[in-house]
């Protein structure tokens, strides 16, 4: 209960991120989005819409198709942040940041989305829409969050050009750019996780180091040289970038001249294993 009521909190700051960089700055610098918050763009501009009711209905349809591919957690907590967004969009606009210098509009949208979306993901939701997409794509075939929503959002932002214009078409390419690195380092910071490889002659030794100071389990592979013909233990071990400074030193303290190979991760699937 603890853990969704963090998630919640968190989902709805995130939403808060989200509404203040499309009523604040993308929407009165007539900068498109991608996704369904692009089509919302699309119907506001065009018959003046509220984003708001497009953003629900559509993202309503979205939530539907994540049932099939998605965890019913990662839906509901989806479901809950498209609540509050659209709650938070039909807050009316007080202070719009209207400027003739458009691309700081872009750049400071596009790092409010990254942001506002980090929240989101990092509390297991999506804003559905093209996140939703990219979602599946990730647990399916390991492409980071980022980079396949900023693939999907660029099918609806280059076409939008029609309707707003190349220049801002372009704009829109560029927040769209921004938002999805500035999602990806946000990930990487502080949700990515890294595996590490260790080969040494003393690895039981390593690894029961490693379970003891950082309270996880280590896993113990056969390996044979391939040179040398000698058969010995491979340590493999996944942890978080946050615990990852503490792995070098605990191996370095047992085995200064252990072979130590580490990976960024971009998935993690299956359940959580008492030995990995």
């Amino acid at each position: 209960m603890k853990s969704v009521v963090k998630n919640s909190i968190q989902i709805i700051l995130g939403a808060l991120i989200y509404a203040l960089a499309i009523n604040y700055f993308l929407i009165p610098n007539r900068i498109g989005e991608g996704g369904v918050t692009g089509l919302t763009a699309i119907g506001y501009y065009t018959f003046r819409i509220p984003p708001a009711l497009t953003n629900i209905v559509l993202n309503g349809i979205l939530i539907l198709v994540g049932f099939k591919f998605l965890k019913r957690e990662t839906v509901f907590y989806s479901l809950w942040a498209v609540i509050w967004i659209s709650l938070f969009l039909r807050v009316p606009v007080l202070w719009p940041y209207h400027t003739s210098q458009t691309i700081i509009a872009a750049i400071a949208g596009g790092v409010l989305m990254g942001i506002s979306m980090g929240l989101i993901f990092r509390a297991k939701g999506t804003i559905a829409g093209s996140t939703i997409l990219a979602k599946i794509v990730n647990r399916y075939f390991g492409i980071r969050n980022g980079s396949a929503m900023l693939f999907f959002d660029l099918i609806v932002a280059i076409p939008s050009g029609f309707i707003i214009g190349f220049q801002n078409m372009l704009l829109t390419a560029l927040e769209l750019y921004v938002s999805a690195v500035v999602l990806n380092k946000y990930l990487d910071a502080i949700g990515a996780k890294k595996s590490v490889l260790v080969l040494s002659k003393k690895n039981r030794a390593i690894g029961e180091a490693l379970s003891a100071n950082l309270g996880q389990g280590v896993t113990m592979l056969k390996a044979t040289g391939f040179y040398s013909q000698e058969n010995m233990d491979a340590l493999f071990y996944v942890c978080s970038n946050r615990d990852w400074t503490s792995v070098m030193p605990i191996i370095m303290s047992v085995d200064p001249e252990a072979l130590v190979v580490t990976d960024q991760i971009r998935s993690v699937r299956g359940r959580h294993l008492p030995d990995l």
